[in-house]
């Protein structure tokens, strides 16, 4: 397990383009943080941007949230899902457009996934009979490996260290990362999360994303079952799109199953299903 604190994440990220909170996430928080927060507030505020307002209401009409009926303004966004979920939603998204460079590699194809992922940890929730804040699963999704587009723009032969640790059977990314750079995108996503104020259990979670003997020393149920549906969902979409599993899928899958309460069929009903609606 990675142990960091601010200081040394500091160092680590030295010469990286970390993006600036947006204004938007900036005032939303504020909003957040005050004594008598206003839904009318954060829902003048996020209208006030077409193109935040659009990215919401596509994602949650999205066939992954699977809302009993359309949403059709942000008003009842705001009203419908509250406040944290509307601040994670705006993260993910401002996140996504935020992190912009000359990159080694196809950023759009790196956003592509991360959305497949985020949709698919949001599906798998709505399959379980334990509940989790689909919001705060997407904004994991996203998130989780948001430190690769920082490291692809600050290193120009980051691409080959992804098709090095892809190929490999033996050695996670962030080991050859840490290897070639001094650092890894995990802990570059860890310092844009907590730069940006995310809530500190979503930030550990990219932090420990690639320890695979996380969900061993994780003690609150909600970031169990987080975690543990992050690596069913990058499981699923890895076998759905390149058809090979997670890096210690092999020893993981026991763990997140019993976690998630469900059995191998019931994951392999859920991983039809997916793959149907990923198509």
């Amino acid at each position: 397990m990675i142990t960091i604190d601010q200081s040394v994440a500091n160092v680590l990220t030295h010469g990286f383009q970390i993006p600036p909170k947006p204004e938007t996430l900036v005032r939303l928080q504020a909003i957040n943080n005050s004594d008598d927060p206003s839904l009318r507030d954060v829902a003048d505020l996020v209208s006030s941007d077409v193109g935040l307002s659009s990215a919401i209401l596509k994602t949650v009409n999205s066939p992954f949230y699977g809302m009993s009926r359309s949403i059709s303004n942000i008003n009842q966004a705001v009203s419908l899902l509250g406040l944290k979920s509307i601040n994670n939603l705006v993260a993910s998204i401002e996140l996504k457009r935020s992190l912009t460079g000359n990159a080694c590699i196809s950023l759009e194809r790196f956003w592509d996934n991360a959305t497949d992922v985020a949709n698919a940890m949001v599906y798998i929730e709505s399959k379980l009979s334990i509940k989790v804040s689909q919001e705060t699963l997407y904004s994991v999704g996203l998130f989780h490996d948001c430190g690769i587009p920082a490291m692809a723009i600050r290193f120009p032969d980051y691409r080959s260290t992804l098709i090095e640790a892809n190929d490999s059977s033996d050695q996670t990314l962030t080991a050859l990362e840490d290897i070639r750079y001094n650092t890894n995108h995990a802990v570059v996503g860890y310092f844009i999360a907590t730069s940006w104020n995310l809530p500190q259990s979503l930030c550990d979670i990219i932090l420990q994303h690639h320890e695979y003997d996380y969900l061993d020393h994780i003690t609150g149920q909600s970031d169990q079952l987080t975690y543990a549906i992050l690596k069913m969902a990058e499981n699923i979409i890895d076998r759905t799109r390149r058809f090979r599993e997670i890096y210690r899928w092999d020893i993981l899958q026991t763990s997140v199953l019993e976690t998630l309460g469900i059995s191998s069929l019931e994951y392999s009903d859920i991983e039809e299903d997916l793959s149907e609606l990923l198509k």
